[in-house]
């Protein structure tokens, strides 16, 4: 007894299998040839066409923390903002005459601007700065005699960073910082510096006070002019 005549099913499987491989053969070939631009987008595999992650499109974004800490004046450099390394407006950046000699900062009350000065008389940077309300700091030469990376604020003024004490003040000593923190805000903005905004001592952008920090260790001698 024979079975009669089996009807042939079309493998579906392995015609789009062998389709796909065609298409990629194709793609190829004319590719090589210069036939398709470079950088053409290949035919969607059987994943990605039935909605499954892509390699590119299933990476996991990381971000980057960005908080304060106390890891050293080289990351707080490199971490500046934007609004804190932009150029502030340019007034008269001559050093002030009578200011001495040998490596030194200088600081001059009337035109609220800081210099700091090489063994050799190089002005190795200046900008703008934010001094006392008060005239609480006298014409003269000073010597920086403490430095506190982190500080507090006398009266809740908030707290400051990379302070450098050159000089004593009625209640608390006087010297260079950034600009202070109080509430998680600064107490004053970029735009204010160069005018007199603060209760005693010499405020920085953040920048500049790590440059000042490094270039000014104990006994480095400042110099306040008129």
């Amino acid at each position: 007894m024979t079975r009669p005549p089996q009807r042939l099913r079309p493998r579906y499987g392995r015609i789009v299998a062998l389709t796909g491989s065609l298409a990629v053969t194709v793609v190829a070939v004319l590719g090589g040839a210069g036939v398709l631009p470079t950088g053409a987008t290949p035919p969607a595999t059987a994943a990605t066409a039935h909605g499954a992650l892509s390699p590119a499109s299933s990476r996991v974004g990381t971000m980057r923390a960005d908080t304060d800490t106390d890891a050293g004046a080289d990351t707080d450099a490199s971490r500046a903002t934007s609004d804190d390394t932009r150029v502030l407006p340019s007034t008269d950046t001559a050093l002030p005459d009578g200011s001495g000699t040998g490596r030194r900062v200088v600081f001059s009350e009337s035109r609220q601007r800081v210099w700091l000065v090489t063994q050799d008389g190089r002005v190795e940077r200046t900008y703008l700065v934010s001094g006392s309300l008060t005239d609480n700091l006298g014409v003269g030469r000073y010597e920086v005699y403490s430095r506190s990376k982190q500080a507090w604020g006398i009266d809740d003024s908030g707290t400051m960073r990379y302070f450098v004490r050159f000089a004593h003040g009625g209640n608390a000593a006087i010297g260079f910082h950034d600009i202070p923190v109080l509430d998680g805000r600064k107490v004053q903005g970029l735009d204010a510096l160069g005018t007199p905004q603060s209760h005693g001592c010499i405020r920085q952008r953040r920048a500049d006070a790590v440059a000042l920090w490094r270039f000014a260790p104990l006994g480095t001698r400042v110099v306040v002019t008129a």
